[in-house]
């Protein structure tokens, strides 16, 4: 027979496990929806995403009131081809300014944009956006981008979705980069590069 005090315990118990439960869903909101199924490294924090060709959709329609960022490294940028449509590029990481070697890894090493939040923060600025407007990532498969939308929502950005096929897409079984993304989709995109939306450091 549960007596008054262990029923108090048992609510308490509940309390907290339910407490818990909210603030590990808020941890990594997963996709729902048509967008059910987005692998864990793709899901982010505030729970909103995009395919590549909802993401041209959108921003052909509503483009003046959205901000659209690729965070993927300069290089990437210049030699893999970039998206006329993204407003511009702020890499969430880039390569070493000597280009050292990561032995572990097997590539040159990447580090942080000590800056990035702030970097995206002027290009809304710029657009005549704040934070509390739709702002959408890109890499080049979609958990990059999903870090950065965690990282921007640490910021203060509370509308940032994760494009998450990304620019270049996942890995067929071959090793080739044509499963899906905004290449692969048929979208408009270019190796020409533009500096009003090439990142430039300072």
């Amino acid at each position: 027979m549960i007596n008054r005090r262990n029923a108090l315990t048992l609510a308490a118990g509940a309390a907290v496990s339910s407490i818990a439960l909210r603030v590990e869903a808020q941890q990594a909101a997963p996709a729902a929806g048509p967008h059910a199924g987005i692998v864990k490294a793709k899901q982010t924090t505030l729970g909103l995403y995009l395919t590549p060709r909802e993401a041209a959709d959108v921003m052909a329609r509503e483009g003046a009131k959205i901000l659209f960022v690729d965070v993927r490294t300069r290089a990437e940028m210049m030699f893999t081809g970039w998206a006329p449509a993204i407003d511009g590029n702020v890499p969430f990481v880039d390569v070493t300014e000597f280009w050292d070697w990561d032995d572990k890894e097997g590539r040159y090493k990447l580090e942080a944009n000590a800056t990035f939040s702030q970097d995206v923060g002027r290009l809304l600025a710029a657009k005549g956006l704040a934070k509390t407007d739709r702002v959408i990532v890109m890499c080049r498969s979609g958990d990059r981008s999903a870090r950065a939308v965690d990282k921007l929502a640490e910021a203060g950005f509370t509308q940032v979705y994760n494009q998450y096929e990304g620019f270049e897409g996942d890995l067929s079984p071959e090793g080739r980069r044509s499963v899906n993304g905004w290449r692969n989709a048929g979208l408009p995109w270019t190796f020409k590069p533009d500096k009003a939306k090439f990142y430039l450091r300072g």
